[in-house]
């Protein structure tokens, strides 16, 4: 969806600037950033340094101007008048003064207009992160479906295969014991050492208690 469907609530809420939050970082922790993200937080990092930069330079040219005016102050005798010297020293200050203003002023234009390019630019990397979210949450949601419906099936099997098995067991113990009882213990031994390949968990047991069949008839 465009920028304009959103427009509305956007500008009920103070969004801060994205690049600057670590909770806005995390969210690429797994995925990293798309590309075109990267380039939108790009752009804005470059208008917040822009920001910083004119700011600084302001400062600095303030700081000049106060100087060449303090100089002024200084240079001027107790009745206001100064000398030839002085006067043009004076003259150099104010000319300086002026170049000074004319730098602030310029400053001051662009200053004025960083502000709403750098809100626009986070705004923009404000929706293409809605965007990714949301895309991330149905790719999660339909990853989640298809992992619960994967646990169901293995629930199932496993139910299934726990009665095959058991029943296997059940069949195996009831032939052997067939065996045993028809051919008798020494008979199946036999057999036994020829199939040894044959894997029965429960032969000890089985066997123990047809021996004692024996035993007691």
């Amino acid at each position: 969806m465009g920028k304009e469907n959103y427009q509305s609530a956007i500008e009920k809420v103070r969004i801060p600037i994205l690049v600057l939050d670590q909770k806005w970082h995390q969210i690429f922790l797994v995925h990293g950033k798309p590309e075109e993200i990267e380039e939108k937080e790009k752009a804005l990092g470059e208008l917040l340094a822009q920001q910083g930069k004119l700011n600084s330079d302001m400062k600095d040219l303030k700081k000049v101007k106060q100087q060449l005016m303090d100089g002024i102050v200084a240079n001027m005798d107790e009745t206001g008048a100064s000398g030839s010297s002085d006067a043009k020293k004076a003259d150099d200050s104010k000319r300086l003064i002026e170049e000074v203003n004319d730098k602030l002023a310029a400053l001051e234009d662009q200053m004025l207009e960083l502000p709403g390019q750098i809100k626009e630019v986070n705004e923009e990397l404000m929706l293409m992160t809605m965007d990714y979210c949301y895309d991330s949450f149905r790719k999660n949601s339909k990853e989640i479906r298809e992992i619960a419906d994967w646990i169901k099936q293995v629930r199932h099997d496993l139910k299934v295969n726990v009665v095959k098995k058991q029943n296997r067991e059940i069949n195996m113990r009831q032939i052997y014991s067939y065996m045993n009882d028809i051919f008798g213990p020494r008979v199946v031994d036999v057999f036994d050492l020829e199939n040894d390949d044959v894997e029965m968990n429960f032969h000890e047991e089985e066997k123990a208690k047809a021996a004692e069949g024996t035993d007691n008839k």
